[in-house]
C-alpha cells in the first residue's frame, strides 16, 4: 500500500457546488412519487396555515379577558385548543409522508448508483477507489435523506410561515411591519456571505470522508498483508491523517455555521425587542389593542424563527447539494466500454470461435506501455489453447479483452465471426466461464458461491460440479457442509480450496468458452492432478484458453501460444516448440530441469 496520502477533489471541482441548483438532479427520482409528494405538500401547507391562524385566536382571548360574557371567552379558548389539535395531526401527517418520500427516493438513488457502478469497466476503478464509491453510496445518500426527509419540508413550511406571517403582520400593523422589514437586509447579508464559505467547506469535508473510507477499505481488505509486513502503525497514521483533515474541514464548517446562526438570531431578536418596545408605546397611547400587540409579537416570533430555521437549513441544503453532485458524477460517469446502441445477436448455438485481428492495446493507467502489440490469433471451436510467456507478456490481457473488460486501441476481437463490441456485454459473456488467477469468494455459503456460476442450478448440479473440481470432499467436511459460511473473501479457506470453488463455479456455468487464468497455480500436486483431469474433461467440446506459468499444466493443449512483450513470438505443440530452442524451450528448461529440485 502506498504511503502517499490521496487528495480529495480539487478546488475547481468543489467550485461546482456554488449553487443549490444541483439539487435539481434529485427531481427525476422524486417525480415517480408525485402523488406522495403532493400529499406531503398539502399537509405541509395545511399545518403552516393552521400555525398562522393560532395567533388570531390568542388575540381574541387577550382582547376578551375583561368581557362580561364568559361563554364567549370559553369559545375562543376552545377554538385555540381545536387549532392546536389540528396542528398536531397535520404535523404528524407531514412528518410521516415526507419521511416516507425521503426513504423511498434515497433507496432508488442507492440502487441507481450501485446499478451504474457495478456495470462500469475496470478502467473506472483504476481511477476511483472502491471505498470512495461506497462512501458516496452511504454517507452522501444519508445527507440527501436528511434533506428530502426533513430539511426541504421544514424549509418550505418556514417559507410559508415567513411570507404568511409578514402579510398578517402587515394587516395587524403596517407601521411595525415596516420597521421589521428594515432588519431583513441585515439578516440576509451574513447568510449569503457565510453561506458561500460553508458550501466550500461542506464539499471539502465530504471529499475527505470519501478519501478516508477508501483508505480504510484498502487497508482492511489487505489486512493480512498489512500485518505480515508490520505496516499497522503506518496504516493507522495514514488513516488518522486523512480523518483529521476531514475533521478539520468539519470543524471550520461548524464554526462558520455557528457564526452565521449567532449573527442571524441576534439581529432578528434585537429587532423584535425594538418593535415590541414601540408596540407597547402604541398600546399605552390607545392606538393599538393589547390583543393586536400580542398577535403581532407572535407573528414576529414566528417570522424570526422561520428566518433562523432557514439559515440553518441553508447549510444542510448546501451539504446535500455537494453530496448530490458527487452521486450524479457516478451516475453520469463516462465509461470506456459501452454497449452498442443497436446490438447484434450471436448465432445460436455459440460454437466458440475466437479471433484477434491485429489487436493493439495499452492499459489506461499505462498508456505508453503496449500490453498487446499487433496480435493476430484464431482459436477454432473446441480447441484448447495455452498461452505462456514471462510476466508482463500480455497473457492475462488476452483473457480480459475476450471478456471485453477493455476495448482494444486498434484491431478487433470476434466471437463466432461477430465483433464482441457489436454485441451487448451480458449477451456474449453468458457464453464464457472464467477461473481467475485470484479466485473471488463471496461472503456466503459454499453452495451459493458455486451457484454464482449459474443462479438457477439445482443442489445436485452444484455438488456434481464440486466433485468434478475435486472440491466435494473438503466442502463436505466443513461444519455445515455446503451450507457453511465461507467468510469475507473466503478467509476460512486455503488458497487451493478457493481455487477449486472457483473451478466448480466455472464447471457449473457450462459455457462454450472456458478461460483459465493460472487456474491451478494455488493447488498442491495431488489437487492439481485431480483438477487437471476435471479441466481435461470439461474442455472437451469447448473452446478453452489456458494462461499459465507452470508449463506442466499446458503440455496437453492442442496448441501453445508463446508471448513476449505483448507479441506472439511462437505457436505450436509442446514438442515442436521445445525443438525450436526459442523462448518456450528456455522456459521449459527452467521449469523441468533447473526447477526439478524445487518441484
Amino acid at each position: 500500500m502506498a504511503d502517499a496520502t490521496p487528495t480529495p477533489a480539487t478546488n475547481e471541482e468543489r467550485a461546482k457546488s456554488k449553487k443549490l441548483g444541483s439539487l435539481a438532479a434529485l427531481w427525476p427520482f422524486i417525480l415517480p412519487y408525485r402523488a406522495l409528494m403532493l400529499a406531503a405538500l398539502l399537509a405541509l401547507t395545511a399545518t403552516a396555515c393552521v400555525s398562522l391562524i393560532l395567533p388570531m385566536a390568542v388575540r381574541r382571548v387577550v382582547d376578551n379577558f375583561n368581557t362580561a360574557d364568559g361563554a364567549l371567552l370559553d369559545l375562543y379558548f376552545a377554538a385555540a385548543l381545536g387549532i392546536a389539535g389540528l396542528l398536531a395531526i397535520g404535523t404528524a401527517l407531514r412528518y410521516a409522508l415526507v419521511t416516507r418520500l425521503g426513504e423511498r427516493v434515497v433507496a432508488d438513488i442507492r440502487k441507481a448508483v450501485f446499478g451504474r457502478v457495478i456495470g462500469l469497466s475496470p478502467s473506472f476503478f483504476e481511477r476511483v477507489m472502491t471505498g470512495e464509491v461506497l462512501s458516496r453510496i452511504t454517507t452522501d445518500t444519508t445527507l440527501i435523506l436528511s434533506v428530502i426527509g426533513s430539511s426541504i419540508s421544514i424549509a418550505l413550511r418556514n417559507v410559508l410561515i415567513f411570507f404568511g406571517g409578514m402579510v398578517l403582520m402587515l394587516i395587524t400593523s403596517a407601521k411595525l411591519t415596516g420597521m421589521v422589514l428594515l432588519i431583513v437586509p441585515a439578516v440576509v447579508v451574513p447568510i449569503l456571505v457565510l453561506g458561500r464559505k460553508m458550501r466550500k467547506l461542506s464539499r471539502e469535508n465530504q471529499d475527505w470522508i470519501a478519501v478516508s473510507s477508501g483508505n480504510a477499505s484498502e487497508a482492511l481488505l489487505s489486512v493480512q498483508t498489512v500485518q505480515a509486513f508490520t505496516h499497522e502503525d503506518i496504516s493507522r497514521n495514514a488513516f488518522g491523517d486523512v480523518t483529521e483533515k476531514s475533521f478539520d474541514a468539519a470543524r471550520r464548517r461548524i464554526w462558520t455555521r455557528a457564526q452565521m446562526t449567532a449573527i442571524v438570531i441576534f439581529l432578528v431578536f434585537t429587532g423584535i425587542v425594538g418593535v415590541l418596545w414601540i408596540g407597547a408605546t402604541d398600546v399605552r397611547n390607545g392606538s393599538m389593542s393589547p390583543g393586536e400587540l400580542v398577535q403581532f409579537v407572535i407573528y414576529s416570533v414566528m417570522v424570526a424563527g422561520s428566518v433562523a430555521a432557514l439559515s440553518e437549513i441553508f447549510g444542510e441544503l448546501q451539504r446535500a447539494a455537494g453530496a448530490t453532485e458527487r452521486l450524479v458524477e457516478l451516475l453520469h460517469a463516462e465509461d470506456t466500454v459501452n454497449d452498442p446502441e443497436t446490438p447484434l445477436s450471436l448465432a445460436e448455438p455459440v460454437r466458440g470461435e475466437i479471433t484477434f485481428e491485429d489487436v493493439a492495446f495499452s492499459y489506461p493507467s499505462r498508456p505508453d506501455v503496449a500490453a498487446l502489440d499487433g496480435v493476430n490469433l484464431r482459436i477454432a471451436p473446441g480447441e484448447t489453447v495455452a498461452v505462456v510467456g514471462p510476466s508482463g507478456a500480455g497473457k492475462t490481457t488476452i483473457i480480459q479483452l475476450i471478456q471485453r473488460f477493455y476495448d482494444p486501441d486498434s484491431g478487433s476481437i470476434c466471437l463466432d465471426g461477430t465483433r464482441i463490441d457489436a454485441v451487448n456485454r451480458d449477451e456474449f459473456r453468458k457464453h464464457i466461464a472464467l477461473v481467475p488467477q485470484d479466485p473471488v469468494i463471496f461472503a456466503a455459503s459454499a453452495r451459493e458461491n458455486i451457484r454464482f456460476g449459474r443462479p438457477d442450478a439445482t443442489d445436485a448440479e452444484i455438488e456434481n460440479a464440486a466433485k468434478a473440481a475435486a472440491a466435494h470432499e473438503f466442502i463436505a467436511a466443513l461444519p455445515d457442509g455446503y451450507d457453511s459460511y465461507l467468510g469475507e473473501r473466503g478467509v476460512m479457506l486455503s488458497g487451493g480450496q478457493k481455487q477449486r470453488i472457483a473451478i466448480a463455479r466455472a464447471i457449473l456455468r457450462d459455457a462454450p468458452v472456458l478461460l483459465l487464468d493460472e487456474a491451478t497455480s494455488a493447488l498442491d500436486a495431488e489437487s492439481e492432478r485431480a483438477v487437471q483431469c476435471a479441466v481435461d474433461e470439461l474442455s472437451e467440446g469447448r473452446t478453452t484458453i489456458i494462461v499459465a506459468h507452470r508449463l506442466a499444466t499446458v503440455k496437453k493443449a492442442d496448441r501453445i501460444i508463446v508471448m513476449e512483450q505483448g507479441r506472439i513470438v511462437a505457436s505450436g505443440a509442446h514438442d515442436a516448440l521445445v525443438s525450436e530452442d526459442g523462448l518456450y524451450a528456455r522456459l521449459a528448461r527452467l521449469q523441468f530441469t533447473d526447477g526439478m529440485a524445487a518441484e
